[in-house]
């Protein structure tokens, strides 16, 4: 847990029995953090790790549900070597000028939630995500530099994603121009992260995101009819 905006540890569980979220994917619920509009606090939805779990071959049933919690995922994903030398360098301000700032694990009236920066425009509304641009057809020519400076920082840094989705970067105008935030996503499996201490592997991991994710924002635009996965066989 981490201290709260006095300093000092929390004893009772942030509530949200009565807040609506203002997001949900899959596997996790989204809420604006009830004392403080500039947080996001993302708690996991248990009956979907267990659907998910129960639709998995048997042989991986083994490895438990723990790798289907997104929020422990997301914990080991901060823990990644590349963020925590940034850290250790003090230069946070490089990392976080494409991740949400993490605050870490705090208890709430439905679990534990991951407590992370809230996202939001210069107006204060919470950023939307690349996919409505995407879909909407409004790639602007400013939208595509803040793009390629996405993707030039995720190359300098070396810090590993999972699949790169347009539904997990949103899009905030705060600081004068557009600008990209990786939401969701954060770490890679257990095995390309254990390569990342190869010289060279992690460069090579990145390319392969980004090519894919190229790859996913034509899918996006396309009209053609095809799903992902004919879209990928296709090209």
């Amino acid at each position: 847990m981490t201290p709260d905006e006095t300093g000092k540890r929390r004893n009772a569980p942030v509530d949200l029995e009565h807040h609506v979220p203002f997001a949900q994917g899959a596997n996790r619920y989204c809420f604006q953090h009830p004392e403080n509009k500039d947080r996001c606090l993302k708690v996991i939805r248990p009956e979907n790790i267990e659907a998910r779990y129960h639709r998995q071959p048997p042989l991986k049933r083994l490895l438990g549900t723990a790798r289907l919690n997104d929020n422990s995922q997301e914990l080991k994903a901060h823990m990644q070597p590349a963020i925590r030398r940034l850290i250790q360098a003090k230069n946070e301000s490089i990392l976080w000028a494409h991740l949400p700032q993490f605050y870490g694990s705090i208890e709430t009236s439905l679990g534990n939630a991951n407590e992370s920066e809230l996202i939001r425009c210069a107006d204060g509304t919470v950023a939307p995500t690349l996919e409505s641009f995407v879909r909407s057809g409004e790639l602007s020519n400013q939208l595509q530099k803040a793009i390629k400076r996405f993707e030039a920082w995720l190359a300098q840094t070396r810090i590993l994603t999972r699949n790169l989705l347009p539904h997990n970067l949103v899009v905030t105008d705060r600081s004068g121009q557009p600008e990209l935030f990786l939401v969701d996503g954060l770490g890679a499996p257990a095995i390309p992260q254990a390569l990342a201490v190869v010289p060279g592997w992690s460069d090579h991991y990145i390319a392969r995101k980004l090519e894919r994710f190229h790859k996913r924002m034509m899918w996006e635009q396309s009209n053609e009819g095809h799903s992902w996965k004919d879209f990928q066989r296709l090209r």
